[in-house]
């Protein structure tokens, strides 16, 4: 016997409020009367654009459309228009807007994609600072180098003697950092590839990416406390009377 049909998901759909008729909701105007639709609920930045959910974007295209539908979307083209239309055009330039600032930048198009495609934010989850576990190594040495830097520095240590020793700390963080860069973007591209992948495939890479993701977040924060301690090297300005 020949299994029923799985059925087809229905496409989600505004109504448009000037002539009421029903649009797919990537669209920005109604198909029957061409006016601009209310923004309605959207949520992915990759639709709103146009585009596919990948992680390597042309540049160059994304800007191109970003300033086609920044004209189309102008509310200088609506001045004369019903309120409903100068509030929609307000509403897709605003949100135009901030999904450019996101897919225009590679970290934060990953975090958009873990979020519309269900996963957690790239945090931890408990909101402590729980090291990686790929980094566990560097965090333990540098945390010994910055402890006997500061105990150096407050027993009246030689400070250019210290900031090279900061300098030497920092160069295994910045190796890693690199590292952790290129596999990023090897993830990124898996993503791309895998359009006819099995949903446990992706989720694979999906994980993958916001793991490396927590790994970014805690390298930078090792960055910063370096970048702290050198700061603490440097002479105070005299205040003056």
């Amino acid at each position: 016997m020949t299994p029923d049909p799985i059925p087809a998901q229905p496409v989600a759909t505004l109504e448009c409020r000037n002539c009421g008729a029903g649009a797919p909701v990537d669209e920005h105007f109604c198909p029957q009367c061409s006016r601009i639709l209310a923004l309605g609920r959207h949520g992915d930045y990759f639709s709103f654009f146009g585009l596919p959910r990948r992680l390597v974007i042309d540049q160059a295209q994304l800007e191109r459309r970003f300033r086609d539908l920044s004209r189309q979307f102008h509310p200088d083209y609506f001045y004369n228009a019903a309120a409903t239309e100068r509030l929609a055009s307000l509403e897709r330039s605003s949100y135009l807007n901030d999904a450019y600032r996101v897919l225009r930048n590679p970290i934060s198009r990953i975090e958009h994609l873990l979020a519309i495609e269900g996963l957690p934010p790239a945090k931890s989850e408990d909101g402590t600072a729980k090291v990686p576990p790929g980094l566990l190594e560097e965090v333990f040495e540098l945390n010994e180098q910055l402890d006997e830097i500061r105990e150096s520095r407050e027993s009246g240590g030689d400070p250019a003697a210290l900031r090279e020793r900061l300098e030497s700390a920092r160069k295994p963080i910045d190796l890693k950092r690199e590292e952790h860069e290129r596999e990023v973007e090897a993830l990124s591209a898996r993503w791309d590839q895998q359009a006819a992948a099995s949903p446990a495939e992706k989720r694979a890479t999906l994980d993958a990416l916001r793991e490396r993701l927590l790994e970014r977040n805690y390298i930078n924060n090792l960055l910063a406390s370096i970048d702290r301690e050198a700061q603490s090297l440097e002479p105070k300005a005299e205040s003056r009377g």
